[in-house]
């Protein structure tokens, strides 16, 4: 069965884009969601991962890499966990296909580095830009952050952080985590030690 993953960041984004022909013999798993997530955490992600290992998909489409994130690690992940079930992936916007005849596209594993290696270095600089932002916004006095000295509580502190805290339990590096789940080494090391407190 055929099946085609979309991912817009926000609900008031347009679908379109990543729709624009009829796909009737696809099913649809829709996630709106930030690229930034995992894709084993992300709702229809979850889902469509589930009825590739139950052997019910054998091709996906995507509009562009940056769909499935914009994390190079998560995206390597989550291809080979599409390879080893034998599942054929389409990046639409590239014309190309992750197996040919049965065999691996050397060709498109080479492609999707690089474009899994720009779609997070977008979101980097997005995030510098956000920073930038923040700081002129202090400077100027229109910044409402946390007040300084106070703490956010335990409980609401490791709830932002269910992901890292799941990856933790399934014994990976901290550095590992902290590159898959997009924080610092710093935010990993903190949820481990609020953990086991």
């Amino acid at each position: 069965m055929k099946a085609r993953y979309i991912r817009i960041s926000t609900a008031d984004q347009k679908l379109e884009r990543q729709l624009d022909k009829q796909h009737p013999n696809e099913t649809l798993f829709i996630d709106v969601v930030s690229g930034s997530v995992p894709f084993i955490e992300r709702e229809q992600g979850k889902k469509l991962l589930e009825a590739v290992r139950d052997f019910k998909i054998d091709y996906i489409s995507v509009n562009a890499i940056d769909r499935l994130g914009r994390n190079l690690l998560d995206i390597l992940y989550t291809l080979k966990t599409f390879e080893e079930n034998s599942v054929t992936v389409k990046v639409d916007n590239l014309g190309i296909e992750s197996m040919v005849k049965g065999k691996t596209n050397s060709a498109f594993k080479l492609i999707i580095s690089v474009l899994a290696n720009i779609a997070e270095m977008e979101r980097e600089t997005l995030l510098e830009r956000q920073r930038e932002g923040i700081t002129i916004a202090k400077a100027k006095g229109k910044y409402k952050g946390r007040i300084r000295g106070s703490k956010e509580p335990k409980k609401v502190f490791l709830s932002k952080y269910s992901n890292v805290q799941k990856r933790l339990k399934d014994g990976h590096s901290m550095r590992n985590i902290a590159k898959l789940c997009d924080v610092s080494l710093g935010t990993v090391q903190k949820v481990k030690r609020l953990t086991l407190n």
